[in-house]
C-alpha cells in the first residue's frame, strides 16, 4: 500500500511514519504550516523524512490558519497548563484542522497515484478534538469516496484511532522510533515545557508504556500533579 503520511513532527505522526515505512510503501511526508506557535515541530518532520529517505513537503496554509482565530495554537491566547483531558484544553482546538489537512493530502495522493493517506489521530484525542474521532474518520472516507468517484480510490489509514498514546509509544519502540527527535509541546520554546496538555500526555504515555522518556522538560514533575487533580 503506497501511503502518504500527514506528519506534524510530533511523537504520534513520526511513529506512524516509521510504522508505514516498515509495513507498507512510504510515499512521503506531508506537513502543514498553519501559523502554529509551535512551528518548530516542522523541523522534526523534516528530520523524519531525511531519516526514512522519503520526500517531505511543507504546505503553507498561513492564510487559512490566520482565519481560524480563537485557538491557543494560532492566536494570542495562552496555552493552558494541566491534564490533556481537562475542559480547559478545548482552547487548543483549531476548527476543522484535520479535515482541511486531510482534504489537501487526498488531493496530493490522487494526483500522485498514492493508495492511502495516513493520519495519527488516536483515542486520547477523542475528548477534546472532534476531528480525531472514529465517526469523523468514517465520514471523511465516505466524503472522499464521493469526491474522487471515478478518479481515484484512496483509503484513510488511521491505525491509532482507537489506541492510547501509551499504545503508540509501545508501537514506536517496536519500530525503533527516535522519540527524542519528535516534538509535542504546544508552547514551542527551547525545551518541552512539561506543563501543557500535550507535554502531560507525552510524559504520562511514557510512564504507562514502561518505555524510557528521552524528553527534556522544563518541569518534569508537573504531570503528576496534573494527573492527581484530574483523578480527584
Amino acid at each position: 500500500m503506497k501511503t502518504l503520511v500527514v506528519c506534524s513532527g510530533g511523537l504520534d505522526s513520526v511513529t506512524l511514519a516509521h510504522k508505514v515505512a516498515a509495513e507498507h510503501e512510504l510515499a512521503g511526508l506531508l506537513s502543514f504550516d498553519y501559523g502554529q506557535r509551535h512551528r518548530k515541530e516542522l523541523g522534526f518532520a523534516a528530520l523524519c523524512g531525511e531519516r526514512l529517505s522519503v520526500p517531505h513537503r511543507i504546505i503553507d496554509i498561513h492564510e487559512i490558519g490566520g482565519g481560524l482565530s480563537g485557538s491557543a495554537l494560532t492566536d494570542n491566547v495562552d496555552v493552558p497548563d494541566g491534564h490533556y483531558a481537562e475542559d480547559t484544553m478545548k482552547v487548543t482546538v483549531v476548527p476543522n484542522r484535520n479535515a482541511i489537512m486531510l482534504a489537501i493530502a487526498f488531493g496530493f495522493a490522487a494526483a500522485h497515484g498514492v493508495d492511502a493517506v495516513a493520519t495519527a489521530v488516536h483515542g486520547g484525542d477523542h475528548f477534546i478534538y472532534p476531528d480525531c474521532r472514529p465517526a469523523f474518520i468514517d465520514a471523511f472516507q465516505m466524503m472522499q469516496d464521493h469526491a474522487l468517484d471515478g478518479y481515484a480510490k484512496i483509503r484513510v489509514y488511521a491505525p491509532y484511532v482507537n489506541l492510547t498514546k501509551a499504545d503508540i509509544v509501545r508501537n514506536g519502540a517496536a519500530y525503533a522510533t527516535p522519540f527524542a527527535q519528535t516534538w509535542s509541546c504546544y508552547k514551542g520554546a527551547e525545551r518541552h515545557c512539561g506543563r501543557c496538555g500535550t507535554c502531560v500526555e507525552r510524559r504520562e504515555a511514557f510512564h504507562l508504556s514502561g518505555q524510557p522518556d528521552p524528553t527534556e522538560y522544563e518541569d518534569s514533575d508537573f504531570w503528576l500533579d496534573a494527573l492527581r487533580r484530574r483523578t480527584a
